[in-house]
């Protein structure tokens, strides 16, 4: 099943938007309460699963809604459609500050994989699926957790980071990244978690204990401000409870 083909452009700077025009017939899918508008001939419907080829059936979509509640995303995902005779127009917007990355899978060879929590929405055609990390190290202190997400297809899919992104081209070449950075990365690339070298480094740097490492050849997405740093942040400096606002 090839995707849909949809034209798009990302507004804002910050807190950012993609407006995406459907053409006739045309869907495209995305994480449930994204929505940020759209014009009157776009319709949309609640469905279990993406709709793609995989999903065809009752038990596929079972399987594919079973793999969403272990991600901890909704059961459900928003189909949206053009049912208007000209063009029409819609927006996603992200939860949180930060960019919107758009992928064109078919020029990242078939496949990105990514945070569970990045995914935005995507052309009708594209398949979310579960995927795990290979190393156990990866998996009991990655920070995110062992569960990633896989995009599959041939049109245009796009994924939601905090702060700025950062796109780095590896060549037969590894790159580590700080735990909880990653956005994500195409699925030649290997991933794994290391142990930082050196007790001082591993007490004082500030840098944590563990450190993402990729290696191979392939594109890799890094995100200045992870939403997890983030909430830290906020609740660091926000009021306790009962206690008095400052300068008062």
């Amino acid at each position: 099943m090839r995707s849909h083909e949809i034209d798009y452009r990302i507004l804002g700077e910050g807190l950012q938007v993609v407006e995406i025009d459907l053409d006739p017939g045309e869907k495209v899918v995305a994480e449930a309460g994204t929505m940020n508008y759209m014009e009157q001939g776009i319709q949309f419907e609640t469905c279990m699963g993406d709709g793609s080829a995989a999903e065809q059936g009752m038990f596929g979509k079972l399987f594919s809604a079973g793999k969403r509640l272990i991600t901890g995303e909704s059961l459900f995902m928003t189909h949206f459609e053009n049912t208007a005779s000209e063009r029409q127009s819609l927006a996603f917007a992200a939860p949180y500050p930060g960019s919107i990355v758009p992928l064109d899978l078919q020029a990242l060879g078939g496949e990105v994989i990514c945070q569970k929590d990045a995914f935005l929405c995507a052309a009708l055609g594209t398949q979310l699926d579960i995927a795990f990390s290979k190393r156990l190290g990866a998996g009991f202190f990655g920070g995110e957790g062992f569960i990633l997400q896989r995009l599959r297809g041939d049109g245009l899919a796009f994924i939601q980071a905090g702060g700025t992104v950062v796109r780095k081209e590896l060549n037969n070449s590894t790159l580590r990244v700080n735990t909880g950075s990653l956005v994500g990365f195409s699925g030649d690339i290997d991933y794994d978690i290391q142990m930082v070298r050196g007790l001082k480094s591993m007490l004082f740097s500030g840098e944590g204990l563990w450190m993402t490492t990729l290696s191979g050849t392939g594109s890799v997405w890094v995100q200045s401000l992870p939403f997890s740093r983030l909430a830290d942040r906020i609740l660091q400096h926000a009021p306790s409870v009962g206690g008095k606002e400052q300068g008062e």
